[in-house]
């Protein structure tokens, strides 16, 4: 049985039930925190799922990581920046409108919130690096279009990896069948 403490107790009942729908775990509600009961595995990923949505994230999005290739990262904006002004930090990590947020987040496949100093994202293994090193570069100063840019090319990378298919996964197979 695990204990997670919480912050934000109301945004985590109503994410129980669709939880505890989803994986076999019972979750109980103490002062404070909660207590996850169930296999070892179930109750390490449930605790992550827990962790998001207690950050921010929405619930579909948190469960996203019940899957093994997708992870929770935290920045710390003041890890990053000497700046003393980090409302202008967080300003340009989200953007007019939430647009820089959105384009990092259609590039990349991740989900990001911002909370106070800290942001957080949910992101497949394939983009981690570049997502990170994305949200950095914004926070040291860097130009939005060369972060975007940088993306990009991250993306199309590992598409083109992806598309040019030599033909060796098909032999290796016939071989495995046989």
């Amino acid at each position: 049985m695990r204990n997670v403490i919480v912050t934000n107790m109301n945004k985590i009942k109503k994410a129980v039930p669709v939880i505890e729908n989803k994986v076999k775990v019972k979750i109980g509600f103490g002062k404070g925190n909660i207590s996850i009961k169930g296999s070892e595995l179930n109750e390490y990923l449930v605790e992550k799922v827990i962790r998001a949505v207690d950050f921010g994230f929405n619930i579909d999005d948190a469960l996203l990581l019940m899957s093994d290739n997708f992870l929770l990262e935290f920045i710390e904006v003041k890890e990053h920046t000497h700046r003393k002004n980090l409302k202008d930090v967080r300003a340009r990590l989200i953007g007019t409108g939430g647009k820089a947020r959105k384009t990092i987040q259609n590039l990349t496949g991740s989900e990001i919130v911002i909370q106070g100093n800290t942001v957080g994202v949910i992101v497949d293994a394939d983009h981690l690096d570049a997502v990170m090193q994305g949200i950095e570069s914004l926070i040291q100063g860097a130009k939005h279009g060369n972060v975007f840019a940088y993306l990009e090319k991250q993306n199309i990378s590992k598409r083109k990896f992806e598309r040019d298919d030599l033909g060796l996964k098909k032999g290796i197979e016939e071989e495995l069948d046989n």
